[in-house]
């Protein structure tokens, strides 16, 4: 029985532990308490994250059949795709870079994840825009 003890034990801490990084429902339009907004600023990044993941997928998708529709044409046209990815790739490193420094505004105290979710949702929704023109340049 000694042996199921901390068997038990750890699996009370595990079904603890998955309820307590669930995040509470909040009203975000009127969030009040400074763990509100930074929750809120928080889901509103993960939308923007989303939208700019799906968005994403489409490009690469629309880059790879410009390759390949410009490679039977000659083989030095190809590259959109990569370039493409090059781009997301310095374009992470600038949003990241960006956003730590919007958060030193507010640096160790409990404004600061606010300040750097909204950063990332702002960057994000810029970067979404700039894929989406994309899209419509190349005609989808």
């Amino acid at each position: 029985m000694r042996i199921f003890a901390p068997l038990v034990g750890l699996l009370l801490l595990s079904a603890v532990s998955a309820v307590a990084q669930e995040q509470p429902t909040v009203d975000c339009p009127n969030a009040v308490t400074q763990m509100d907004m930074n929750i809120c600023a928080g889901q509103d990044y993960d939308r923007a994250d989303a939208e700019l993941n799906k968005v994403y997928r489409q490009a690469v998708a629309a880059t790879q059949a410009m390759d390949k529709e410009l490679g039977e044409i000659d083989a030095a046209y190809v590259g959109a795709n990569e370039a493409l990815k090059k781009a997301q790739r310095a374009w992470i490193g600038y949003r990241d870079g960006q956003c730590e420094l919007a958060g030193f505004e507010a640096r160790g105290g409990s404004m600061e994840p606010m300040l750097v979710s909204g950063c990332l949702a702002e960057l994000t929704r810029k970067r979404t825009t700039e894929l989406k023109q994309l899209l419509e340049s190349s005609g989808n």
